[in-house]
C-alpha cells in the first residue's frame, strides 16, 4: 500500500499527467507483487475501456462539436437574447440560458465556454459590460453543462459505480437550473449596481429567433424523451444524437459541412482518447485497489472514526474542493469515486445523491487556479487577462457554493425527478 501511495504522490507532485501517474503507481506495485502477472495490466486496462456504455461518451462529445460547426449555438444565443435580453443585465442571463440550452446538446464544460466566449463576449463588450464581469460569467456558466443532461461526468460516475445513467441524468437537471438562476440573479444584481443599459423588449423576434433554433432545442427532446420513454439506452440516445446533428448538418451545410466533418471527429476524438485513457488507468488502479482490499479498510476506517453521513460529506466536498485547485474534472472522478463510494454506501447516502453533489464540486472546480480550465478556455479565445475572469467569476462561485449546501442538506433535490421517471430503480 506504502509503494501504490508514494509513487501515485511523486508522480503527481512532478505534474505528471494523472492518467499515467495511476497506471504508472498501480503497475509499481504490480510488477513486484509475486503473485500478480505484469499482463493483468494490459487486461484491465482493455476490459474497462471495452464496457459498451463507455460508447456513449464518444458519441455524446462528437454530437455536440457537430451542433457546434452547424452554427446552431447561434442560434440558441439570439433566442435566449430575445426572451430576456430586456430585462436588467439581460444580456448576461440570455448567455445564462443559453449554456443551458447548449448543456443539453454538448456535456462538455470547456467546449461550452470557448463557444460561448466567441459569441456572447464581443457582444457584452458592445453594450457596456466589463470584461473581469463577462469573462468571469461565461468561464462560471460553462460549468452548468456538467448537470444539464447528457453529462460527461455523471456518466462516467454511473459507468464507475453502476449506477443508472437514466437515473442520474434526471437527477442533474434541478441542481442544473438552479446553478442557472443562481447565475442570472447574481448577473441581473452586478449590472443594477453597474447601472448597465437595457434593451427593449421585442415581442415580434421572438417567434423568428425560435423557428431558427428549433432544430437545436429538438435534439436534447430526442436524447431525454428516448430515456424516458425507454425507446433508447444512453448510448443508444448518443448515437441517436450524433444522427440527429449529422442530418441537420447535411441538410443545412451540405459541402461546407462535409469538409468540416473529418476536422469536427479529429478535436472529438483528441477528446474522447483523453478520457478513455483515463478511464482504463482508473480500471488498472481500482483493480489494485480491490486485491488490496483498501476500499473495505477505508471504510472501516471512516466507520471506526464515528463520522455522520454529513460529517462524511463535508470532509469529502472539502477534499473535492482542493482537489479541484489540482486536477480536471474527470480526473477528479476517476480518481476519488472508486475509493469513497464504498465508504458512502456503508453510511447509506443515497448513489444519486452523492454524485450530483460530487459534480457540483466539479462543476466549481474548472474556476479555481491554477488548473480551472474554463478560465484558460475564456481568457485564450477572448483575450481577457486570466486574473480578471477569476476576479469576475468570485461572486457567481459563491452563488454555486449556495446550491451545493441546498443539494447537501435537501437530497430530495436530487433524488425526487428520478424518482418519479425512472421508477425501476427506486
Amino acid at each position: 500500500m506504502a509503494l501504490v501511495g508514494i509513487v501515485l504522490l511523486v508522480l503527481l507532485l512532478a505534474a505528471v499527467p494523472i492518467g499515467i501517474g495511476l497506471s504508472a503507481a498501480a503497475a509499481a506495485y504490480i510488477m513486484v507483487d509475486p503473485l500478480l502477472e505484469p499482463t493483468v495490466i494490459f487486461r484491465q486496462f482493455f476490459s474497462f475501456i471495452g464496457r459498451y456504455s463507455l460508447m456513449a461518451i464518444p458519441l455524446f462529445i462528437f454530437a455536440g462539436f457537430l451542433m457546434e460547426q452547424t452554427g446552431l449555438v447561434s442560434q440558441l444565443f439570439r433566442f435566449s437574447d430575445s426572451l430576456v435580453g430586456w430585462m436588467p443585465g439581460g444580456f448576461g442571463v440570455a448567455t445564462v440560458l443559453a449554456c443551458v440550452l447548449f448543456g443539453a446538446i454538448s456535456g462538455s464544460s470547456v467546449a461550452m465556454a470557448a463557444a460561448m466566449s466567441v459569441i456572447a463576449i464581443p457582444e457584452m463588450r458592445r453594450r457596456g459590460y466589463p470584461d473581469w464581469l463577462s469573462g468571469g460569467l461565461v468561464a462560471t456558466a460553462g460549468g452548468i453543462a456538467m448537470l444539464i443532461p447528457p453529462s460527461i461526468i455523471l456518466l462516467l460516475y454511473g459507468i464507475v459505480t453502476e449506477t443508472s445513467i437514466v437515473a442520474l441524468f434526471f437527477a442533474g437537471v434541478i441542481p442544473g437550473l438552479l446553478l442557472a438562476l443562481g447565475n442570472a440573479l447574481s448577473v441581473m444584481g452586478i449590472a443594477w449596481w453597474l447601472k448597465l443599459p437595457r434593451t427593449k423588449f421585442q415581442g415580434n423576434r421572438i417567434l423568428p429567433e425560435f423557428l431558427g433554433a428549433a432544430p437545436a432545442l429538438g435534439m436534447p427532446v430526442v436524447i431525454l424523451g428516448g430515456l424516458y420513454g425507454g425507446l433508447f439506452t444512453p448510448t443508444e440516445a448518443a448515437a441517436a444524437a450524433c444522427g440527429y446533428a449529422l442530418v441537420y448538418g447535411l441538410i443545412t451545410g451540405r459541402g461546407k459541412f462535409i469538409k468540416q466533418l473529418l476536422p469536427t471527429a479529429a478535436r472529438s476524438l483528441g477528446l474522447t482518447s483523453v478520457i478513455l485513457f483515463l478511464v482504463g488507468s482508473v480500471g488498472v488502479f481500482q483493480f489494485l485497489l480491490a486485491n488490496l482490499y483498501w476500499p473495505q479498510k477505508i471504510t472501516q476506517w471512516v466507520v471506526d472514526m464515528g463520522l455522520t453521513p454529513i460529517g462524511f460529506i463535508y470532509a469529502f466536498m472539502f477534499v473535492l474542493l482542493l482537489l479541484g485547485m489540482l486536477v480536471d474534472g474527470v480526473a477528479m472522478v476517476l480518481l476519488t469515486v472508486p475509493v469513497v463510494f464504498p465508504v458512502a454506501m456503508a453510511l447509506k447516502i443515497d448513489p444519486i445523491h452523492l454524485a450530483i453533489m460530487i459534480t457540483l464540486n466539479v462543476e466549481m472546480g474548472v474556476v479555481t487556479p491554477p488548473v480551472g480550465l474554463n478560465l484558460f478556455a475564456v481568457s485564450g479565445t477572448s483575450k481577457i487577462p486570466i486574473a480578471q475572469v477569476l476576479k469576475g467569476t468570485i461572486p457567481f462561485f459563491l452563488g454555486d457554493l449556495a446550491v451545493l449546501l441546498l443539494v447537501i442538506y435537501n437530497p430530495g433535490l436530487a433524488t425526487w425527478l428520478p424518482s418519479v421517471l425512472v421508477k425501476s430503480v427506486f
